[in-house]
């Protein structure tokens, strides 16, 4: 049975209606599904076009568009036709949310073009968002005694579901979910509702049955569960184009997506984070060597250590090498990062077992707070002759913790000799942060007195600019910079910031840096390579640019992202 031809003809109902509620609560659902729709393609553009403040802006200016664009074409919609319209919207968007992740990041391994596929996904999601409201106010107007009321019903449920939706995506789908998974879910919902309005309004009779649109519903559960089922096998297959290597590690986790490929005949093993290099098992010496031993060796007897960044495990490894030290706290925003690289076989391999050595537990990352101390000992060089346990030496205690270095910097006590700066390039904003003055300002108030912090800096050959903007950060959070760098086959030219106190003397300074002398078992690094890392071109120091990257003016993101890299 067809609705009635207009709200004057349809029964008006003075006290609670089932039919209304059922609309507000599909409203509420879908607009809890909606926004996180929205979110899923922002999350998705930003992870495979990169930097995150454009990505966000443009899905949701260009959705917000076609949501507008969806609203105009519903009058096109007979009211005869509503209900039947509303469950084809619901279905068209399970089908669209629930494989355009998947669809688009198998178009990112096999054409160019894949930033069309992904607007495209954008765009139709967008115009059925925009249609399902005005649709569901007109079905809904003949439930209801007056257009405010039925106005405000709606709108409220869509409004309050969102802010549901945006909570269910911020605490459950982005911690527990792949995006994949978190897609199919939502579109889960979207079918629900669809099934849902088809039943009821079938069993009132307001809409005749339709064997048509029950296969075409019966069809749209079965792909979604094929969907949910095989999306992470999708996943590993779509991906494995992009990598040169074959896969043997892909998962998603709260904050990045992390890759690892072993290419078995060299026993090459790679680390990629959101499809950038982190870490290559054959050059990765050049790389963590040059980072932590000219500090390291600078400041003499370094006991206290503090690594941020650094969740694979290679720096922790370096510094375990020093007999002074005897604390030592990484800091790293993943756990699932610290917990990877803690037990997968060829990660722990890299890293020597740098985490499970210390017995190290990982706690959640809710706040700051200290993880147990583990102590790491080495066997004495009397063993053969006395008891084991009497010449165990402790070399360290590490403590893990996972959360943001800035917040971390922001609430601990205390000071460290040699603190590490081993973050991702700043290729997003959450990265960028890592790199302004405040941040560089709260890692100078916890060096001591004659501490030494280095920081890698990307590199000064292919992102020259993000390099001296990084130097004139540094110097502007206080610090007096010594640039230096090295070539990392699987990196290019890379480069790295020593920092320490602007009034510490400059000849003696010097006087250290000449006469280095590392005193630790190293594979690549010896003090006349890193009298040669600091040599640079002529011009490769030298800029127009004076900005300095700040949280309010985060210049380094642009340089990093529209003006780097332009010469491979």
């Amino acid at each position: 049975m067809p609705l009635p031809s207009n709200t004057e003809d349809a029964p008006r109902q003075s006290s609670f209606n089932f039919a209304s509620a059922l609309l507000c609560a599909c409203m509420f659902a879908s607009g809890a599904c909606g926004i996180i729709l929205e979110y899923i393609q922002a999350s998705l553009a930003s992870m495979i076009l990169g930097n995150a403040f454009e990505q966000w802006a443009m899905v949701i200016g260009l959705m917000m568009f076609w949501m507008g664009f969806g609203s105009l074409i519903q009058a096109q919609v007979s009211k005869k036709r509503l209900i039947h319209a509303f469950i084809g919207i619901e279905i068209a968007l399970a089908l669209a949310g629930g494989f355009s992740p998947s669809l688009t990041y198998l178009s990112y391994g096999f054409t160019g073009h894949y930033s069309l596929v992904l607007y495209f996904f954008v765009s139709v999601i967008g115009i059925l968002i925009g249609l399902e409201i005005p649709v569901i106010i007109r079905i809904n107007n003949d439930f209801s005694k007056e257009l405010s009321t039925n106005l405000g019903n709606i709108l409220s449920a869509d409004y309050i579901g969102s802010l549901a939706g945006a909570l269910i995506y911020v605490f459950i789908l982005l911690r527990f979910f792949p995006i994949t998974q978190a897609a199919f879910l939502t579109a889960g919902m979207n079918f629900f509702l669809a099934l849902a309005t088809f039943a009821y309004f079938t069993r009132k009779k307001l809409i005749a049955k339709s064997p048509v649109l029950s296969l075409v519903m019966a069809a749209t559960f079965a792909a979604l569960i094929y969907g949910y089922i095989n999306n992470q096998d999708w996943q590993i297959k779509n991906e494995q184009p992009l990598y040169d290597d074959p896969i043997v590690y892909s998962k998603t986790s709260q904050y990045q997506h992390i890759v690892i490929t072993h290419y078995t005949p060299l026993d090459e093993i790679r680390l990629f984070l959101n499809g950038n290099l982190q870490m290559c098992s054959i050059d990765e010496a050049r790389y963590h060597e040059s980072l932590v031993h000219p500090p390291m060796a600078m400041a003499r007897a370094p006991e206290r250590v503090l690594i941020l960044g650094g969740g694979d495990g290679a720096a922790l490894r370096e510094v375990l090498k020093y007999q002074t030290v005897k604390e030592i706290t990484l800091v790293d925003l993943d756990p699932a990062m610290t917990r990877l690289a803690a037990t997968h076989p060829l990660l722990t391999r890299i890293n020597q077992n740098a985490f499970s050595d210390a017995r190290v537990t990982l706690p959640p990352p809710s706040g700051v707070f200290s993880g147990p101390a583990r102590q790491i000992y080495q066997q004495g060089p009397d063993s053969r002759r006395q008891n084991q346990k009497e010449t165990l030496q402790m070399l360290a205690e590490v403590r893990v913790m996972n959360i943001d270095a800035d917040k971390f910097l922001g609430r601990v006590k205390g000071f460290w000799d040699v603190i590490l700066v081993d973050m991702p390039d700043p290729s997003t904003p959450e990265l960028t942060k890592l790199y302004s003055k405040e941040f560089y300002s709260k890692v100078k108030r916890h060096l001591s007195a004659n501490g030494i912090m280095a920081v890698q800096a990307t590199s000064p050959y292919l992102a020259k600019q993000s390099y001296l903007c990084i130097g004139r950060t540094l110097k502007a959070a206080g610090f007096y910079t010594i640039p230096y760098h090295e070539n990392v086959p699987s990196f290019g030219d890379w480069g790295w910031y020593m920092g320490v106190h602007p009034k510490v003397n400059k000849t003696m300074l010097e006087q250290r840096i000449s006469n280095l002398n590392f005193k630790i078992k190293t594979r690549f690094l010896t003090p006349e390579v890193f009298s040669r890392q600091r040599i640079f071109g002529k011009g490769m120091l030298t800029t127009d640019r004076k900005e300095i990257n700040t949280l309010l003016f985060p210049v380094l993101l642009t340089l990093y992202n529209n003006e780097s890299w332009l010469l491979e």
